[in-house]
């Protein structure tokens, strides 16, 4: 009923038709006006704040929170503290009073820093902030803790929560918060909102990350911090003592740090790739002949070599499966542990097949751009020329097949990496059921690895017969990479026969072989 333009086919499928249109039309009517009578009356979320459906817009507008009434902190709300005046400490002041909370900032220099906060935020100094409130973020630098030793006494018994970073991993002995901890051992310290950044904070959860990591010793400081955090309209995720700190300082200083094997990974089969092409397509002609092919150093080797590392980095994202099965049929249970390299190449395909995604859309874009190259146009006219002059026809019906077919397997392939790129992100993923996820990724994915062989082979063609292919004795690049993806194709067949798919299937419902049933 929140919206009435979905009433007409509730209607028809109801009745069939209209006749007794105008009876469910007036119920509906008599809904609506119910529906417009309580949302005319302020909810429970409104008296106390901000809306939730409000708290992922993001706060970028800089509004005026006194002349916003949904805005301004209610009465009887709660009071956090916020020790310092950089831009967290802004974000943050401008989340918590958009939240419905009472906040007051403390500064060195109040009177300065002042008009760099919303107006519902009282800003004073650090003394006053200590002594209003019991929960404090303690928003400066970690060489600045000190300064605030002489508030020890009033901090007492105080919840501080640390969101401070270091500038390197494991750059101290010991972690920040466990620091502030040593500092004020009659406070309470909790580690948290240290990955979320100040820009989050403004734009809202929607655009980055939702999970905010806390830890603390003590258990009902962590609830209350949570449920700031559920407020602010993020995730909280308990990490445990304060001993976690050091590994929740570490996370926003990782670079990518599931994507560090994949990529070397893939590094090194380019590096392979492009030296094997490099001695095929430039080396022998000048050793041979005295031709200068360097000019294909560029464009040309690389785009024969990007084809070679797509294809087998998405054989390699299947092949660690084949290598779990086999591992299930020999020890016949799927209770013991994989070995620690299998276990680390599984965690890391979703990495591996969107590398395998990214080279084969690079190599779509170079080969659309070969006709652009001026090496290309003069090779197109000296052909053409040499045509002329023999008065033959250049039409060759194997070759005009061979490459119809040759592009339109490399289309498909490319649509099916797509598919398979575009549903591992979490916003697609988390929309669809395990059969819909494990379809896609594991079908699908499979008959991507199938197109893509067929392209190869329809690349090849016949080369992989003609001597004059074999440059300094080196097969076509094509064959090498043909290796590990048909070996995969092989095994997924071999899988797929009935009885060893029963006997995975028994094997992965919890069948072991010895163990006798108990009556």
């Amino acid at each position: 009923l929140h919206n009435p333009l979905l009433i007409i086919p509730q209607l028809q499928s109801r009745d069939n038709g209209w006749h007794s249109t105008s009876k469910y039309l007036m119920q509906a009517l008599k809904a609506l006006s119910a529906l417009s009578e309580e949302s005319s009356s302020p909810s429970l979320t409104q008296l106390n704040g901000m809306p939730a459906s409000d708290m992922v817009k993001p706060l970028l507008g800089h509004q005026n929170v006194e002349s916003e009434p949904n805005l301004a902190p209610a009465s009887g709300s709660r009071t956090i503290g916020i020790l310092g005046s950089g831009d967290f400490a802004r974000s943050l002041s401008m989340r918590l009073v958009c939240s419905g909370f009472k906040v007051l900032v403390g500064s060195r220099n109040p009177k300065r820093n002042a008009s760099l906060f919303p107006s519902a935020a009282e800003v004073t100094f650090q003394a006053d902030v200590v002594k209003k409130t019991d929960i404090i973020f303690v928003a400066v630098f970690r060489e600045h803790y000190t300064t605030l030793c002489d508030l020890s006494d009033e901090l007492s018994g105080k919840i501080l929560v640390d969101v401070s970073n270091n500038t390197e991993i494991n750059h101290n002995k010991e972690s920040n918060a466990e620091y502030l901890a040593a500092l004020f051992p009659a406070c309470t310290v909790v580690k948290g909102f240290n990955v979320i950044s100040a820009w989050t904070l403004q734009s809202g959860p929607r655009d980055g990350n939702k999970q905010v990591f806390i830890c603390s010793d003590n258990q009902e400081a962590k609830h209350a911090v949570s449920e700031i955090v559920h407020k602010l309209g993020f995730t909280p995720i308990d990490m445990g003592s304060l001993c976690s700190a050091r590994e929740i300082e570490n996370l926003p200083l990782r670079l990518l740090p599931a994507w560090r094997i994949p990529v070397f990974l893939a590094l090194g089969l380019f590096f392979c790739f492009y030296t094997y092409n490099f001695i095929r397509q430039v080396l022998h002609p000048y050793i041979r002949d005295k031709k200068n092919k360097f000019y294909k150093m560029p464009v040309e080797v690389v785009n024969t070599t990007l084809p070679c590392v797509a294809y087998v980095m998405l054989s390699l994202v299947y092949l660690p499966g084949v290598l779990a099965a086999i591992f299930q049929l020999y020890h016949c249970t799927k209770y013991k542990r994989f070995p620690d390299w299998l276990d680390q190449w599984l965690q890391h395909r979703k990495q591996i097949g969107l590398l395998s995604f990214f080279c084969a859309s690079l190599h779509a874009v170079y080969s659309l751009c070969l006709p652009m190259r001026r090496s290309h146009r003069y090779l197109l006219l000296s052909e053409a020329v040499k045509q002329v002059e023999k008065k033959a026809d250049a039409w060759v019906e194997e070759e005009v097949w061979r490459m119809e077919i040759y592009i339109s397997f490399g289309i498909m392939a490319l649509g099916l990496l797509s598919l398979l790129a575009i549903t591992s992100l979490p916003s697609i993923s988390n929309s669809l059921n395990w059969r819909e996820f494990s379809f896609i990724q594991s079908t699908l994915g499979f008959v991507a690895l199938v197109v893509s062989t067929l392209h190869t082979l329809t690349y090849g063609w016949g080369r992989a017969f003609d001597e004059n292919q074999y440059k300094f004795y080196l097969p076509p690049t094509f064959t090498l990479t043909l290796l590990v993806p048909c070996v995969v194709i092989l095994a997924k067949l071999f899988f797929h026969l009935p009885c060893m798919d029963l006997r995975l299937r028994r094997i992965r419902n919890g069948w072991e072989r010895g163990r006798q049933k108990k009556v």
